[in-house]
């Protein structure tokens, strides 16, 4: 039934692959999943799916689970702009290849190219973060703009992130430090860091509307950021859905900031961009992601596409901080959704799972099974228990995008910066 089912997918450079995806192309925000964060065919796919958004339906916003200062440093270059002064290099802490990779870089260089020939910035295409860990980033990012537009309210701002300054390199022991009574004034000050630069909104955005949303999203990061390393000491869904809710808020601040009109594409693992509530995240461990709660929010106007894959190799570590390595995929399991792809003979395809759709399919794919789950770690020898989840497929997704066999990622080096402009974010 699958294999029936199943439409294959072209060449990525094939205008075809995209055109594929038109029946997405009127949703306001279009999810791209990866059932890994080191698989080349999962970013090819994605960035073959966008090119063709952004060229032939107006999507203009992309929005990646990366950093936000990481990402303006992208945005910058793939939209022209002046570079910001003393920024940090983007996505050079782990896990680097995540986005300092080839795929990622014909991407920037794509979007680069096809916004020289857009005229309004408003309708380039740009490059956003939604994710909250560079806090020391976004704490110089948001000192920085203060101390271009409001030199007395950088005083203050220096005050109030003073009580994160030991923190700032390595924050995931300031959550280890605020279980001590002492630390908790630095989540007010935070907060009030936050509000003090939004009451000042109207006056900011006057002078640079894209500087101001800039300065405004590093302030929510520090104060999300705070909370997340402050409770992951705890354990339990809390961090997860605060980092989740974090993201789908940065997310939803684009899309009001760019218009009514505005179309964004998310890229993510598929543990965020598929709906939670179909799968153990939800149903056993009450945490929520970013699909939940765009089908909350958008309804139909959300369209949540998986990746998939069955063997091959991967760009990840064995332990957090650890080494890239490129690791041996285990077959995947047999009672898993992964092996009845596999078993439809079909090498590559596109699987719509939306209603109406195959309905005698999604019925028979209803029934809850295994789904692998590979992040930046991977350990193969311990699969079942690391890597597996169950979920019911045709809730959890809109669609499923499938690659037999895949390899991993390559790694930015030297030899991939030579003729680049000296605005290139990724320079060594």
């Amino acid at each position: 039934m699958i294999g029936e089912a199943a439409e294959p997918l072209p060449d990525f450079d094939d205008p075809a692959f995209g055109r594929l995806f038109d029946r997405y192309a009127d949703r306001r925000v279009v999810l791209l999943g990866e059932a890994s964060h080191g698989t080349s065919e999962f970013y090819r796919a994605r960035a073959a799916i966008t090119r063709h958004l952004v060229a032939h339906h107006g999507f203009t916003i992309v929005a990646v689970e990366a950093d936000w200062p990481d990402a303006a440093t992208v945005d910058r270059y793939v939209r022209h702009r002046e570079p910001r002064a003393g920024a940090e290099k983007p996505f050079e802490r782990f896990p680097t290849w995540m986005w300092r990779n080839t795929d990622v870089q014909a991407l920037i260089h794509w979007m680069r190219e096809h916004n020289a020939g857009v005229a309004e910035m408003s309708r380039r295409v740009g490059f956003y973060g939604l994710d909250i860990y560079n806090m020391s980033a976004s704490i110089g990012a948001v000192l920085d703009y203060l101390d271009r537009v409001d030199p007395e309210a950088a005083k203050v701002a220096r005050e109030r992130y003073g009580c994160l300054t030991p923190w700032q390199k390595n924050p995931a022991t300031y959550g280890r430090s605020a279980l001590n009574r002492g630390y908790a004034e630095c989540e007010q000050a935070v907060i009030e860091q936050c509000q003090a630069l939004l009451q000042k909104r109207l006056e900011y955005a006057e002078r640079d509307g894209e500087a101001f949303l800039d300065a405004a999203q590093n302030a929510r990061l520090i104060a999300s950021a705070e909370r997340y390393y402050r409770i992951m000491y705890y354990g339990g869904a809390e961090s997860w859905n605060l980092r989740d809710t974090h993201m789908f808020e940065t997310l939803q601040h684009l899309l009001d900031a760019m218009g009514p009109n505005a179309k964004a594409i998310v890229w993510a693992h598929n543990s965020h961009i598929g709906d939670a509530r179909a799968t153990d995240m939800g149903q056993t461990r009450d945490e929520l992601n970013i699909g939940q709660l765009c089908r909350e929010t958008f309804g139909d106007q959300a369209g949540l596409i998986g990746f998939g894959t069955h063997t091959g190799t991967v760009a990840a570590a064995t332990d957090w901080d650890g080494d890239m390595e490129v690791k041996r995929v285990n077959p995947s399991r047999r009672d898993s959704y992964e092996r009845l792809c596999h078993d439809s003979g079909v090498a590559h395809f596109l699987l719509d799972l939306g209603p109406g759709k195959h309905e005698a399919l999604r019925r028979a794919l209803m029934e809850p099974r295994l789904e692998r789950f590979i992040g930046v770690i991977y350990r193969p020898e311990t699969e079942r228990w690391s890597h597996y989840s169950e979920a019911i497929l045709p809730e959890q997704l809109d669609a499923y995008v499938w690659f037999d066999e895949t390899e991993a990622v390559t790694p930015l080096g030297p030899e991939h910066h030579r003729g680049v402009p000296e605005t290139y974010p990724f320079g060594q």
